[in-house]
C-alpha cells in the first residue's frame, strides 16, 4: 500500500468507527471529549480546555426512540443524532454543545436535556444580527457561557492565552484545508468525490493538530503526481452535507468529479479564519460576524448565489447539484434564490432529496445519470 491509500485508509477507519476512536483517545489520554452538533461550535474553546470535540452530524440508523420526540417532517440528521443519544451511543461524551441555529435544534435542546440527561448538554444561541457590535457582545456573552460550563467539567480555569492558542492551530487547519480542496481540484483522477470527503469529514473526529499535518502529508504525496487531465463533468455540492458513501460513489460511476462544494459540514467550515486580536472570545464572535454564504447565517445582501457563482467560474465547473436535506427549512428558504442565480450564469443544476435514513439509492443514481447525461450534450 502506497502513502496516499495508507492515508485514505487511516482517515476511513476514523470515519467508520469515531466511537472507538473517542474510547481509546479517553483511555490513552484520559482527557474528557464534548460533542459539537451542527453546524457551528466554537471548538477552540474545547480544545483550549485541553479536551477533543468530535462532531456529531447523524447518519443512518433505524429511528424507533428518537419518533417519541421529534415530528416526521424534522429533519434526519436531528432525528438520527437523538436516536444515537437515546441509546446510549454517545455516553462516553463528558457534554454536548447544542447551537440552536435552526428551528429543529431548539427544539433538540430541550429535547437532550429530558432525553439523554446523562450528557450534559450546553446551550448556545448565535444572534443573527451577527455584524453590529450588539450581535457580536452577544455572542462573546454566550461563548463566556459555553467556556464557565467546560471550566465546570474540566475543572480548571481555561485563560484568554489558551484560546488565543487554540484559534492559531484551528486557523492553520482552516488554511491547510483550503489548500487541499484546491489540490483535490487538480487531481480528480487521485481524490474521488468519496475520498474528498473522507479527508474532510476525518478532521471531526482528530486532534486539528494531527489532522493538519496528516492532510499536509497526504498533499505532499499528491502534488508529486503529474496533473493529469480529466475527461469527465466537474461538479459543484450544495447543501447542509452529502457523506453517503453509496451517493458519492454514484458520482464517480458516471463520470463525475466534485471539484468544489457549498456544504455545511465541508467548505463552509473552513472558508473564513477567525480574525486577529488580543481578545480570544471578541476574536471568536467576530468570527461570526464575517461569514458569508451560508443558510444559517443572516444575509440581507443574498450573498450566496453570488460566491458560488464566482466558484463555478474559477474552476470550470458543468454543474451545480443541491443535496437538500428533507425538511431543512433553512436551505429550502435559499434554494430558489440561489438557483435563479446559478441558472441565469448558464449553468446547469439538479435538486437531490437528502435522507440519512434513505436506504435504496436508485432514484438518485437515476437522477445523476440523467444529469451527467445532459452535461455531456
Amino acid at each position: 500500500m502506497n502513502t496516499i491509500e495508507a492515508i485514505f485508509e487511516q482517515m476511513n477507519e476514523v470515519i467508520c468507527d469515531p466511537g472507538l476512536i473517542v474510547k481509546k483517545y479517553k483511555e490513552e489520554t484520559r482527557k474528557k471529549v464534548i460533542g459539537c452538533f451542527p453546524v457551528y461550535c466554537p471548538e477552540e474553546i474545547i480544545h483550549a480546555a485541553g479536551m477533543l470535540p468530535v462532531g456529531i452530524w447523524g447518519g443512518q440508523t433505524d429511528l424507533e426512540l428518537a419518533k417519541q420526540y421529534f415530528p416526521a417532517f424534522a429533519c434526519s440528521i436531528m432525528q438520527s443524532c437523538l436516536e444515537y443519544g437515546l441509546k446510549g451511543t454517545y455516553n462516553d461524551l463528558s457534554a454536548v454543545i447544542i447551537p440552536g441555529m435552526c428551528d429543529t435544534l431548539i427544539c433538540m435542546g430541550q429535547n437532550w436535556k429530558v432525553g439523554v440527561p446523562q450528557v450534559e448538554y450546553i446551550a448556545l444561541v448565535h444572534p443573527q444580527n451577527r455584524k453590529i457590535q450588539a450581535g457580536i457582545n452577544y455572542l462573546k456573552s454566550e461563548y463566556a457561557h459555553v467556556k464557565k460550563k467546560l471550566e465546570e467539567i474540566g475543572g480548571s480555569e481555561i485563560s484568554n492565552e489558551a484560546i488565543n492558542n487554540s484559534i492559531e492551530v484551528y486557523n492553520a487547519h482552516r488554511k491547510t484545508m483550503r489548500e487541499f480542496v484546491e489540490v483535490a481540484a487538480n487531481y480528480p483522477n487521485v481524490i474521488t468525490p468519496l475520498k474528498r470527503n473522507t479527508v474532510i469529514r476525518s478532521g471531526y473526529f482528530m486532534e486539528k493538530g494531527k489532522h493538519t499535518a496528516l492532510v499536509k502529508e497526504l498533499m505532499a504525496e499528491i502534488v508529486k503526481k503529474p496533473v493529469e487531465k480529466w475527461n469527465g463533468k466537474k461538479v459543484l455540492l450544495s447543501g447542509i452535507l452529502a457523506d453517503s458513501k453509496e451517493l458519492l460513489s454514484i458520482f464517480e460511476e458516471n463520470n463525475m468529479a466534485v471539484i468544489a462544494d457549498d456544504l455545511a459540514q465541508e467548505t463552509r467550515q473552513f472558508r473564513y479564519d477567525v480574525p486577529q486580536g488580543k481578545d480570544a472570545l471578541d476574536r471568536l464572535a467576530r468570527h461570526w460576524s464575517i461569514f458569508e454564504g451560508c443558510s444559517l447565517s443572516y444575509d440581507p445582501e443574498k450573498k450566496r448565489g453570488g460566491i458560488m457563482v464566482d466558484e463555478i467560474k474559477k474552476k470550470g465547473i458543468d454543474g451545480v447539484v443541491f443535496c437538500m436535506m428533507k425538511f431543512c427549512d433553512p436551505e429550502e428558504y435559499d434554494y430558489p434564490l440561489v438557483k435563479k442565480e446559478i441558472e441565469d450564469a448558464g449553468v446547469p443544476t439538479l435538486y437531490l432529496e437528502i435522507d440519512q435514513q434513505m436506504e435504496n439509492n436508485e432514484q438518485a443514481r437515476t437522477r445523476i445519470q440523467t444529469f451527467a447525461e445532459m452535461l455531456s450534450l
